[in-house]
């Protein structure tokens, strides 16, 4: 299978909206991106669930979802990636059966477990953030919900964080056997045996070497629980900025990305990156959720599609 491109959807997590005055203009702007990359081949769209930004203009991600599920008509639409410790699980559990039936069946949950940099959000809305063990933990007895409320006629289950007591979620959704669940995280000895054991897909980060060793790690965790590791759906997230030239295309980068986005990203001519697209395939790499320097451009996006996807 060829690689598939998606788009982390500018909902205003990086600022993406900072430009606008009017939320309404801002939002529809949103949107025309989200429709336009699904007339152009994308394969997903993915909304960020964050709390707070440096922007003013920030769209909350599960009404987001559910309002893209309506707006678009063969995209998928996943979350990258919802925290775990935002929404009670049961909850989310029916809040997602409802929006995959409102898409006809074209979501991905995408849940994690929470970066440290959301911190100060979690604590500014009144949420716990504890260390990272005790969020793993949590994110274990989530997803352990989550899947019981999606396959079972009646949930129930006793854990130290969460409990559910003949839990009744109907309609559970249009996809069988449920939902696709998409666990994201790098942690190895956490995060990537917790997808071995119950996730549809994966989400990682890093270079094409790095995401090579994780790959490696995941399939040693599928090997031991007796899980297919191709049955696993396996993307990373990239950055891509596209021009003639690669310093051209270096220059549309802003400075803190490309700090971060250096060694991981698609930067650079045509030639540049079809050379690093082949990277990421090579060590298994199925999806790359993909930003841009101006998620809003839409000449930069079918310019993508035209080098990339078309065809």
């Amino acid at each position: 299978m060829a690689l598939r491109f998606s788009l982390a959807v500018p909902n205003g997590a990086l600022n993406e909206l900072n430009r606008f005055t009017d939320p309404v203009d801002a939002y529809e702007s949103m949107t025309r991106v989200v429709q336009t990359v699904e007339e152009l081949g994308f394969a997903a769209v993915w909304i960020p669930d964050v709390l707070l930004s440096e922007s003013n203009l920030l769209f909350e991600s599960w009404t987001t979802t559910a309002a893209l599920a309506r707006d678009t008509k063969r995209i998928r639409i996943g979350q990258a990636v919802t925290y775990s410790g935002l929404r009670n699980p049961a909850l989310l559990a029916k809040m997602a059966s409802t929006v995959d039936i409102m898409s006809h069946g074209r979501l991905t949950v995408g849940i994690g477990s929470g970066s440290p940099m959301l911190a100060s959000a979690f604590q500014s809305y009144g949420y716990d953030f504890p260390d990272v063990p005790t969020r793993t933990r949590q994110m274990r007895e989530a997803i352990k919900i989550l899947l019981a409320m999606w396959s079972e006629e009646e949930a129930t289950f006793e854990g130290k964080y969460y409990q559910v007591h003949g839990a009744i979620n109907q309609p559970k959704g249009v996809q069988k056997p449920h939902i696709p669940l998409l666990i994201g995280g790098n942690g190895e000895q956490a995060t990537l045996k917790l997808v071995a054991q119950y996730a549809d897909a994966c989400n990682v980060f890093g270079t094409p070497s790095e995401l090579e060793h994780k790959f490696a790690v995941l399939k040693e965790h599928c090997a031991a629980v007796g899980r297919d590791y191709e049955s696993i759906y396996r993307t990373a997230g990239s950055y891509c900025a596209l021009a003639d030239t690669d310093e051209q295309a270096l220059a549309k980068v802003p400075e803190a990305a490309r700090t971060l986005f250096s060694r991981t990203g698609l930067i650079g001519c045509p030639t540049t990156i079809r050379q690093r697209i082949a990277e990421f395939e090579a060590v298994g790499t199925q999806e790359l959720m993909l930003r841009f320097p101006d998620s809003t451009d839409l000449n930069a996006l079918r310019r993508f599609a035209q080098e990339f996807i078309a065809g």
